[in-house]
């Protein structure tokens, strides 16, 4: 995993507690799978107009 996606201790100076840390991977999980899944529908999308064109010639 990248230094990009771990979330970085708050300015405060005190170390974040394991609860914290999970809560922010898992959302920072969800926002890049809610990515990976509308990039997989774009592509799907794509795929299926180009087989319908093909199939309409």
């Amino acid at each position: 995993m990248s230094e990009e996606t771990v979330p970085q201790q708050g300015g405060t100076g005190q170390p974040k507690g394991l609860l914290q840390q999970m809560e922010e991977l898992m959302a920072a999980l969800n926002a890049d799978l809610s990515a990976f899944n509308a990039d997989l529908q774009a592509a799907g999308d794509v795929e299926r107009g180009v087989v319908e064109e093909g199939q309409a010639g």
